[in-house]
């Protein structure tokens, strides 16, 4: 049986929480186009009849310039020290000197596969150029190359990943997915749904709170408190009339059902704390510890 902790890194919207989503064959990540989605840890289970690999998608990589950026920069921290082996992911179009730069930093004390992900519609000599850069590196013991969108190498990484991790005993029993509850997952779908529909900072400015999550005979209700810092903000979650925050709670709820496996019956409130990026109280009732 092989066993491990298998962590993911990289900059923004490389395409750590779709790998992870690849991986899992199960939207455990919300992903959108817009950087910075994702603000936890958020760890996968993955365990068929030999091994047992825990996933963890880690925000990406930033300079932080708020207490929220802080907190999410520490969930990294914390990814660095317990992995067993750490996936350094790169988009096939970035700076791949600034992303060397990025992975030489984090001074990693396990091994690093370099995964160039987007390699769907790689012309003429981009992808081998990328994986010659990254393959003298001293932390990349192998570099390779997938589209975790499509699926395109995904099974041979695997297999890469488990020659690195060590033999044990499994870390979790049955076939529990995540370590994180179902609520969690909730207020992720919702905050999802916020990236897909409002523009500009909205998305950077709100969070989703689960403030009840019932179980009953036909379904499940959820209420749920979107936090914004400003009153303007409000009014745009809103729309005219609450046609926005209706069809936002339409496309949430259409959401939540799949990946609960039932009804739902779900409410949405808007609210207004002021500057709650950097306020200490604020941010640990929000969940970022």
């Amino acid at each position: 049986m092989k066993t491990g902790f298998v962590n993911i890194f990289g900059k923004p919207n490389a395409g750590k929480s779709t790998l992870l989503n690849a991986f899992m064959d199960e939207k455990l990540a919300i992903v959108s186009p817009k950087v910075q989605t994702t603000r936890h840890r958020i760890k996968g289970i993955l365990t068929e009849k030999d091994y047992q690999i825990i996933f963890s998608d880690t925000p990406g990589i930033i300079e932080p310039k708020y207490k929220l950026h802080e907190k999410m920069m520490q969930s990294v921290k914390g990814a660095l020290e317990d992995a067993d082996l750490a996936l350094l992911l790169v988009d096939l179009y970035e700076d791949l000197a600034e992303c060397d730069a990025i992975f030489s930093s984090l001074k990693l004390k396990v091994p690093a596969l370099v995964v160039i992900n987007k390699i769907e519609g790689a012309k003429g000599t981009k992808l081998e150029d990328a994986v010659n850069f990254f393959k003298e590196k001293p932390y990349a013991k192998k570099v390779v190359a997938v589209s975790a969108l499509k699926k395109i190498g995904v099974d041979e990484l695997l297999k890469e990943i488990l020659s690195f991790l060590p033999e044990g005993e499994p870390f979790f029993e049955g076939d529990e997915l995540s370590d994180l509850s179902t609520r969690f997952f909730v207020g992720e779908l919702i905050r999802e749904q916020i990236y897909q529909l409002y523009q500009d900072e909205i998305p950077y400015h709100t969070t989703v709170l689960v403030q009840e999550f019932k179980e009953k005979q036909t379904l499940i209700k959820i209420t749920a408190d979107i936090i914004v810092q400003r009153d303007t903000q409000k009014g745009i979650l809103l729309g005219e009339k609450g046609t926005m925050i209706k069809k936002l709670g339409t496309q949430a709820r259409l959401e939540i059902e799949k990946f609960v496996g039932n009804k739902v019956f779900l409410e949405l409130f808007v609210k207004v704390r002021p500057k709650w990026r950097d306020n200490e109280t604020f941010l640990k009732e929000y969940g970022y510890k």
